[in-house]
């Protein structure tokens, strides 16, 4: 396997065969301007940028779905009206029904809080072990650097899902293992992208004063070094969320993810298959509600990589 050398913060890392993941954000140009007034001027840049709005506004509504579904479900989740069943839309049933008569709106509102749930709590897991390794193998270097990094690449070269359906055949399924899967998934995204911004930082000016000023280790990494790394990592997690709702739904539509009886898009997916010549919204309308929150998360994360990048701004 040839092995190819790139840059990465000023230091040459060796990269196997070059490549890189595809949601990997590019963090050597991505940089943030410190202090209230820098955070302020980004919103400001996010407000003016029509994709990231509409973005924004989407995944608003979709947490608003989590947090009150349960209020505005017009029908109980698993309320069965055989009378009814594949039903198309109409003005008791915007969405139409299943199989079994069940109400689909009801069933996707009541499905974007297990699909927001998994998804935050699965990424928060990979941001703070990801951010963690990456900071510690970015600011001390050496043996801890390899070893970190190197079982990081381990990870690295088995694909996201085949990796997650391997945990959860592990672990079992359910609503637990498939977060602790998906957030291992996306631990050495995580790291990589923290090591490398950390390379180019610990050796400011700043960093250097602080340590001549008493300051240890940790303070220097969480104080100095992380505060002026978080612009690729904010990057970096809203794609992350993007791919995890993804994923979430990709293992609970072969069967390694949530329970049959949950409320689950990428379960409705798998049900409506069957139906899908006599009842195209069963597959439609779940399908559609996993690609637009994927393609919101996926847009805003490229919005703010182009404001945080200072060569894009330039232009």
């Amino acid at each position: 396997m040839s092995e190819r050398a790139r840059n990465v913060g000023g230091v040459t890392e060796p990269d196997l065969d070059g490549r890189r993941s595809d949601h990997e954000v590019d963090d050597h140009d991505i940089v943030i301007k410190e202090g209230p007034r820098g955070w302020r001027r980004t919103v400001l840049e996010v407000v003016r940028r029509p994709v990231a709005v509409a973005s924004l506004l989407i995944l608003v509504v979709v947490v608003v779905m989590a947090i009150f579904g349960q209020w505005l479900t017009p029908y109980g989740i698993n309320e069965v009206n055989i009378s009814r069943r594949l039903e198309g839309p109409s003005a008791q049933h915007w969405f139409g029904t299943d199989e079994l008569g069940r109400d689909i709106l009801t069933r996707v509102i009541a499905s974007a809080s297990v699909s927001v749930r998994v998804s935050v709590i699965a990424v928060a897991i990979a941001l703070v072990v990801g951010v963690s390794l990456g900071l510690f193998a970015g600011f001390f270097g050496g043996w801890l650097d390899s070893v970190i990094m190197r079982s990081q690449d381990v990870m690295f070269a088995f694909p996201e899902i085949l990796l997650a359906l391997a945990i959860v055949a592990i672990l079992g399924p359910g609503v637990t293992t498939a977060t602790i899967a998906i957030g291992i998934v996306y631990i050495p995204v995580f790291a990589r992208v923290t090591r490398a911004s950390a390379l180019s930082v610990r050796t400011e000016t700043y960093v250097r004063a602080s340590k001549s000023l008493g300051a240890g280790p940790l303070r220097q990494m969480f104080s100095h070094v992380l505060p002026n790394i978080s612009a690729p990592i904010i990057v970096q997690t809203s794609l992350s969320l993007a791919f995890a709702v993804l994923s979430e739904a990709g293992l609970s539509f072969l069967g390694f993810g949530l329970p049959p009886d949950t409320p689950d898009w990428g379960i409705d997916l798998a049900r409506g298959q069957d139906y899908i010549r006599r009842a195209w919204w069963l597959i439609a309308i779940p399908g559609a509600m996993v690609s637009l929150v994927t393609l919101a998360f996926s847009m805003l994360g490229e919005s703010l990589s182009e404001i945080l990048n200072p060569r894009l701004a330039e232009v």
